[in-house]
């Protein structure tokens, strides 16, 4: 392994635990602002002192700005960190940082949490070598668990070099280090049903019941889920809002898929197939959402082969179903590589964790490919 990066490493790896204690002991749900400041002042605190700190408007309308800090080289290459301080677990099920053997357990351990730790240790790291870049940016945003708006920052940061995202890293089957180079794009397929009200006990039948027509829609629009055909479509009903009272006869109600594919078109197919009217209820579809995929696998294989050989052992790209902001940066940075955060698992549950000893070998993954990044591409 190249000498910097096991140093730089080890010193990341020393702090990590600590500021991942630190940032996890702040519950910042998606949309909580309060959070979201509190986790943005820590980071800004574990930044390198030569960072020039921005607030910017997030893309989400309400939530607390983004945080954008940059460092000004004497170099020739562009380089971004990418991460998010937003969680799913809400205050109601939030916990302190805990340790269980190798496990260190907390909401947004892995997702991402433990991610944005390393992103700020490779920052200082890379910090201390002017000379290797002419600009460091790191960009941490506020809403990336529940964004359903366009992704406002594409624009900002179009013509960097790279684009390194902390989400959580993975091994091979075979046992190498695996990072992201391949992943669906993500659509939010919503229906809304409009029916009639009525007792449902004296005139049942003078209703249309908007609940009923959902759980129809759903279970139609589910046998288009086939996640082994062409574009790897994967339809999955996950939420379903109906009824007001345990007498009345629902007369309106919304339903949710969560899709998944290769093809951000391949969604216009179930969004055609949803029907204008199910037993007198009348269903109406839009998509709330619509992440782009990205596949930057031939851009980013001899990157990986060259950083490889600083590291030490293989580096290996895969693909994960998983939606992620780096998706938005693919198709303008075209060495676009995510899954850099440590080890773990239990995402968006609260026996979310992570592996301290994965802590030092990932801070070694991401600064092999930043230097490599920053040294040819």
């Amino acid at each position: 392994m190249d000498p910097q990066i096991e140093t730089d490493a080890a010193e990341i790896a020393a702090r990590a635990e600590r500021e991942l204690e630190a940032l996890v002991g702040i519950s910042s749900p998606s949309g909580d602002v309060d959070g979201a400041e509190e986790a943005i002042a820590v980071c800004g605190a574990l930044l390198p002192p030569e960072a020039e700190i921005e607030r910017v408007p997030c893309s989400t309308a309400g939530f607390a700005p983004d945080l954008i800090a940059t460092i000004v080289g004497d170099g020739e290459r562009r380089l971004m960190l990418l991460g998010h301080i937003d969680t799913v677990i809400g205050h109601g099920a939030h916990a302190s940082l805990r340790r269980d053997g190798e496990r260190l357990y907390g909401p947004g351990t892995a997702d991402m949490k433990g991610g944005v730790v390393l992103s700020l240790g490779v920052a200082r790291a890379l910090a201390r070598r002017p000379e290797r870049f002419a600009e460091l940016a790191v960009l941490l945003v506020c809403d990336e668990e529940w964004r359903t708006v366009q992704f406002a920052h594409v624009e900002r940061f179009a013509g960097f070099d790279a684009c390194l995202c902390f989400e959580a890293g993975e091994r091979s089957p075979g046992g190498d280090d695996a990072v992201v180079v391949r992943r669906k794009a993500a659509g939010t397929l919503r229906l809304t049903a409009a029916g009639r009200a009525a007792h449902s006990g004296s005139a049942p039948d003078k209703g249309h019941n908007a609940l009923l027509a959902l759980a129809q829609a759903a279970l139609e629009l589910s046998k288009l889920h086939d996640p082994s055909g062409p574009d790897r479509l994967s339809v999955v009903p996950t939420v379903m809002r109906s009824g007001e009272a345990l007498n009345v006869v629902p007369a309106a109600g919304e339903l949710l898929l969560d899709m998944r594919a290769d093809r951000i078109e391949a969604f216009e197919g179930p969004l055609a197939a949803v029907p204008e009217r199910i037993d007198g209820a009348t269903l109406s579809a839009t998509m709330a959402r619509r992440w782009p995929g990205m596949d930057s696998r031939e851009q980013t294989s001899g990157l990986l082969e060259r950083a490889s050989v600083l590291l030490g052992r293989r580096i290996v790209g895969a693909g994960r179903g998983g939606a992620s902001d780096a998706s938005h940066f693919a198709s303008s940075i075209g060495l676009t590589v995510d899954g850099l955060g440590p080890l773990g698992g239990g995402a968006h549950t609260p026996e979310e964790f992570v592996l301290s000893e994965s802590l030092a070998q990932r801070a070694q993954v991401a600064l092999a490919l930043a230097e490599t990044a920053l040294t040819d591409g």
